[in-house]
């Protein structure tokens, strides 16, 4: 598209708290105040047709976008054009190095002359990009898509001049179950999409993937795709690809799926102004166990929790991930964190400490709490692994530092509470034995409940955190496969 010959009105914008931009135009503009701009919910990119939805005449109004310095400060250059029943084909986008930062809170466009009096002109329209480290804002990732409306590969088989797609929809399937794995496994994230009705030649699309936040933690980019070209980022570069065994299967491939891998993605389709999705969820088969430290009940905040599990080869559980385990017959009186901040504890027998006699079953929720003030216990999640975990055969009983290093002379190391309820779980360990564990805590696993085992429930039996030096125990060792 040929762009009219009006001089560009330029301005420069800060990033706000708010996630969207707003124009002060001069007051000779005809339409005068201020103007409120694409909400950039996009990954790098404002679509034309998210453009339209913020304001129908915003379809008319603008011809390019140029953004600089997207890291430190954004500055924009508008190009208008006058009204036309011709609407603009692209949105360029180009990135120059930044040359100085700037603490403007809004964009102040400077006084340009514009030709044609009685001319009409609607609002302008600025563009904010992503601000890495930022939550809940976009951020630059450095994979920009440019001019791709006008690119010869996107016509329609109608003419340059037609309409979207002209009645064609873009599907984007993805499964409504969810799909389970075990850590270290490679795991297939299906979607596919098609066209209805459906369209005889293909059309270049771009692929987005993302995990969603939980818990307050922050989207997460996973992979961007254009064609055959594609890059991965954070935790996930180098391990996911595009299995594309057809031309309109985008699945993602992941591989030695980690323990922070469980949760829900976004599969993004975007063909020219046209865009949808659909969300996948992946679970890691797992089991929630209560944990306190050394210093005993109720002495961690949530950070400390957090750091707690994650030393014991576990993360923070989420709320469905306890859910679960209570359906399952998790019954613990003490309450801890789970991953959206809450403090919650499930109970299957109700009784006097625990709630009363006259409740029913279910999770008890203390609510939402302070990360750093209060102080509870915590609930662990640790997936299936591809290790083992065993009791290890010595003559004698040992200290724990004396645990430590018959350990390592086996060729292992001593084991975490995580690695234990796992084996016990997904392994069937079952060991009338205590043994030293990593945090100097002292456990044995039983699934086969018999007498001189403790309870005649299933579990991990603890003996707390014992005097690791005058105390002696076996060994549980952990030896990765």
């Amino acid at each position: 598209m040929v762009l009219p010959p009006h001089p560009p009105l330029k301005g420069e914008v800060s990033v706000g708290p708010s996630g969207s931009s707003r124009l002060q135009a001069p007051r000779n503009f005809p339409t005068g105040g201020s103007v409120a701009l694409c909400r950039v919910w996009e990954r790098g990119v404002c679509p034309f047709k998210r453009l339209a939805q913020e304001g129908r005449r915003l379809s008319r109004a603008v011809s390019s976008l140029v953004i600089r310095e997207p890291k430190t400060h954004l500055r924009v250059a508008v190009q208008p054009h006058p009204l036309s029943r011709v609407e603009p084909r692209s949105i360029r986008l180009a990135h120059q190095p930044a040359r100085r930062p700037a603490a403007a809170a809004e964009i102040s466009p400077r006084r340009a002359g514009i030709p044609g009096r009685g001319m009409m002109l609607l609002p302008l329209v600025a563009l904010l990009l992503f601000l890495p480290g930022c939550p809940g804002l976009p951020f630059y990732n450095g994979f920009y898509y440019g001019n791709v409306m006008n690119d010869r590969g996107y016509s329609n088989g109608n003419g340059p001049g037609e309409g979207l797609f002209n009645g064609v929809k873009l599907v984007v399937e993805t499964p409504e179950e969810a799909l389970f794995s075990h850590r270290g496994a490679n795991v297939t994230l299906p979607c596919h999409y098609h066209y209805e009705p459906a369209l005889g030649s293909p059309r270049p699309v771009r692929v987005k993937w993302w995990k969603l936040g939980e818990g307050g933690e922050p989207e997460r980019d996973v992979l961007v795709a254009i064609g055959l070209r594609h890059r991965s980022f954070g935790e996930f570069r180098g391990r996911v690809h595009l299995q594309q065994e057809n031309g309109r299967d985008v699945s993602l491939v992941i591989r030695d799926l980690r323990l922070r891998d469980y949760g829900r993605y976004r599969c993004e389709v975007i063909d020219g102004l046209e865009d949808e999705s659909g969300v996948v969820d992946l679970e890691l088969r797992g089991v929630v166990f209560p944990y306190q430290p050394r210093l005993g009940r109720y002495q961690l905040n949530f950070h400390e929790a957090q750091r707690a599990c994650e030393g014991q080869d576990a993360a923070v559980a989420s709320f469905e991930q306890l859910f679960r385990a209570w359906e399952e017959g998790l019954d613990w009186c003490n309450a801890g964190w789970l991953l959206d901040g809450t403090v919650q504890y499930p109970i299957t027998q109700p009784r006097q400490p625990c709630g009363g006699h006259g409740t029913a079953p279910g999770v008890r929720s203390y609510g939402q709490r302070h990360r750093s003030r209060h102080r509870y216990d915590v609930f662990c999640f640790s997936a299936a692994q591809r290790g083992r975990v065993y009791y290890l055969e010595h003559p004698e009983k040992l200290t724990l530092a004396e645990a430590e290093a018959a350990c390592l002379e086996d060729g292992a190391r001593i084991a975490k509470v995580g690695q234990l309820f796992s084996a016990w779980r997904f392994q069937g360990l079952d060991r009338c034995d205590t043994g030293w564990l990593d945090d100097g805590s002292a456990r044995y696993p039983v699934t086969r409940p018999r007498p001189n085992c403790g309870s005649t429930d299933p579990g991990v039996r603890s003996f707390g955190f014992p005097d690791p030096e005058s105390r002696r125990f076996g060994v549980y060792c952990y030896q990765t496969s």
